[in-house]
């Protein structure tokens, strides 16, 4: 694929991805920890519930008192649940993981799972345009707007600076103009791409968002917490035609979404979404704010994460939610962290956890990963 032109830097990532003294904070913490020797992944996946070590009577492997330092940051940081999968075995687990909390922006990262099962069943074309699915918005959209592709949006490079629901303020004040951009030209993480995603994906599949989650996602990989339709919710304003698609998951249930990813879309035996679009799908297309990459609604974190790293290309996924909904996939080493904080509580940006925060706290985890060869 074609080199696509980088965001400029002053424009567009949002204030709580990437936010560089935290960053800077948990870089040089994560700078002291050796990481592990590459292990070789073995086939474990959950059933009705996950696997732990005490199942076999086996520790293992991981450092309890490690673990207990992640503990007592994640207490610093008023965490509400951690969880770290390794190899399909549920290893370590913090606060109540059995809770469901807004996934906020990681809603994004699991729609992207779900766009490539359609992408993979020949339903959604990623070339079509606007204008030949009909998309439009309040006060209708540009000629050159109509040109972008799904594809782009899913990149957040559709040029289209709409206003879109569920923005934050922060958001709205750095929105580029209306036409400053050619659609493919540049990155801007863009509430409109996603949402409208929302329903082009009804459109083409005939099954809105949360049909789809609970089908193709929550029963074949078996979920244990989540309630259809009472952990969904379409998020409606005045601005725009499209609504953005709030997902409530335990953290518990979002690992096995990670756990799929990590093992290039198979879940014990059954091919669920291809090799072939998790890997198109969590390739870097746009140079963002600090050296990292974007992909289709997934975030690849280059710098964030340096004491995850072993040598070679062997880059990381993420999912990232406002206030510390985080999702964090070694594929390499077979190895899921899931973060979460309850954003229902009407204060819970006081407890926000940023990138920083928890690239800190993942380097204590992966400090207690065991040594293995």
């Amino acid at each position: 694929m074609q080199a696509l032109p980088a965001m400029r830097l002053t424009q567009a990532l949002p204030l709580r991805t990437f936010g560089l003294a935290r960053l800077a904070a948990g870089v040089l913490a994560a700078l002291c920890i050796a990481a592990p020797t590459l292990v070789v992944a073995q086939q474990v996946f959950p059933g009705a519930s996950w696997h732990t070590p005490a199942d076999n009577g086996q520790p293992s492997g991981w450092s309890a008192d490690r673990l207990k330092l992640a503990d007592d940051y994640a207490d610093s940081l008023r965490s509400d649940a951690y969880l770290v999968v390794h190899r399909g075995v549920l290893v370590h687990a913090y606060g109540d993981t059995r809770r469901p909390m807004n996934l906020a922006s990681v809603r994004k990262s699991v729609l992207s799972v779900l766009y490539g099962i359609q992408v993979d069943r020949g339903v959604i074309d990623l070339n079509q345009t606007l204008g030949t699915l009909d998309i439009t918005d309040k006060g209708g959209l540009s000629e050159r707007e109509r040109t972008a592709t799904v594809r782009q949006l899913l990149q957040s490079r559709s040029g289209v600076y709409h206003e879109a629901a569920y923005e934050t303020p922060e958001a709205k004040k750095r929105r580029p103009e209306r036409g400053s951009h050619d659609p493919g030209a540049f990155w801007y993480y863009n509430n409109w791409d996603f949402n409208t995603l929302g329903t082009i994906f009804q459109r083409r599949t005939g099954q809105d968002v949360f049909q789809a989650l609970k089908t193709d996602l929550a029963e074949p990989l078996q979920f244990e917490d989540f309630r259809y339709p009472q952990d969904t919710k379409f998020e409606y304003e005045r601005s725009s035609e499209h609504p953005a698609y709030l997902m409530y998951l335990s953290a518990r249930d979002l690992a096995r979404v990670g756990l799929l990813v990590s093992r290039d879309g198979q879940w014990n035996g059954r091919q669920i979404v291809s090799t072939a679009w998790l890997r198109e799908s969590t390739k870097s297309y746009s140079a963002v704010l600090g050296g990292n990459g974007y992909g289709y609604m997934w975030w690849l974190p280059f710098v964030a994460f340096p004491a995850w790293r072993l040598p070679g290309n062997h880059p990381l996924v993420l999912a990232d939610g406002a206030g510390g909904q985080f999702m964090l996939i070694d594929r390499t080493r077979d190895i899921v962290v899931v973060h979460r904080v309850d954003n229902s509580r009407l204060w819970y940006r006081r407890n926000a956890v940023d990138v920083g925060q928890f690239a800190v706290l993942a380097a204590r985890i992966i400090a207690a990963a065991p040594d293995e060869k």
